[in-house]
């Protein structure tokens, strides 16, 4: 037992990640006192200067030089800084723990089938206004139980699972990074006229970051029951979504559970098509609060699957 607490000490990177999932637990940030809140609105500032919607291989070439000034000199300075602390695990568990966003999408999630449950629409509506890009006051209770559903698969497959994987692969530094690239996509979403094309780049990085993690994801949620559904859906359904990672995902569980996703969403008050991905079943505040449960446990065989694999890799046990 001594030599493999040794053996896990020497190297840190398992102590990091269970301390900074213990901590984030016990004291985690406030979404509105999140660095990701600054460099939200700085980035809209920054796109208000750039995003001057002229031809579309100009607005492409503005957005990728604007992501590349938003994210270089970030890593830039992180990477210079990390040398210099006098204790690299702090300086990988404080990264981490600005990157990771389990709590707040569990608090949002509780609040948010309590809303919909005693059919509280002004509630469900203030409550998802903050969190997404499409407009939230058209909404239904159906439209909203679809997006509330949508919103936390995704806040636990960007937030938790792909910031935990990037950790793995690339330490503190590229967890938070692939965090505020997700928060770039977001701010600058081509969903919303102002920002097509401009924020496409924006997108198309941050979907090749995904494309990884959220589909192994996806794999984990279709094991156990209706395991054949989920991968007959997701074959037939996933390639009418325009982003792999979270198409593999979001239909994997709508599949599990039979839910109605996907289909028509109003940005900046024009409607977008979307694909209708999932089961037929209209999700309820019943049905939202056992994807959070579903997706709860597979978040934890994530983390001691990846427990064990860090364990093999860094420490050769």
């Amino acid at each position: 037992m001594e030599d493999l607490f040794n053996q896990l000490y020497s190297n840190g990177a398992l102590l990091v990640l269970w301390g900074a999932l213990l901590c984030h637990l016990v004291l985690p940030f406030p979404r509105e006192a999140h660095p990701a809140i600054l460099w939200h609105k700085f980035a809209e500032q920054l796109a208000d200067k750039v995003n001057t919607n002229n031809s579309y291989q100009q607005s492409i070439i503005s957005g990728s030089l604007a992501w590349l000034l938003m994210i270089i000199p970030m890593l830039v300075v992180l990477v210079a800084l990390k040398p210099l602390v006098w204790q690299p695990q702090l300086f990988e568990l404080a990264f981490l723990l600005l990157a990771i966003d389990w709590r707040n999408t569990d608090k949002f999630t509780a609040q948010f089938v309590v809303a919909l449950a005693r059919e509280d629409k002004e509630q469900a509506k203030m409550l998802l206004n903050p969190i997404v890009n499409r407009s939230t006051q058209p909404l239904s209770l159906l439209g909203l139980g679809k997006a509330g559903t949508e919103t936390l698969i995704m806040s636990y497959g960007r937030n938790v699972v792909g910031v935990l994987f990037w950790f793995a692969i690339t330490g503190g530094i590229g967890a938070f990074i692939y965090r505020m690239m997700v928060e770039l996509a977001r701010a600058w979403s081509p969903s919303r006229q102002a920002f097509s094309p401009f924020g496409i780049p924006a997108v198309r990085a941050v979907a090749i970051m995904d494309f990884v993690p959220l589909r192994l994801f996806a794999l984990m949620i279709a094991v156990g029951n209706r395991t054949q559904q989920v991968f007959t859906l997701i074959k037939q359904q996933a390639k009418s979504w325009p982003l792999p990672g979270p198409a593999w995902l979001v239909v994997a569980v709508g599949a599990k559970l039979e839910l109605s996703l996907g289909g028509p969403a109003i940005y900046d008050g024009k409607k977008s098509e979307r694909a209708k991905l999932g089961g037929r079943i209209a999700p309820s505040a019943l049905h939202i609060a056992q994807v959070q449960k579903l997706l709860a446990w597979r978040l934890f065989a994530w983390v001691l699957i990846q427990s064990a694999a860090m364990a093999a890799v860094y420490q050769g046990i």
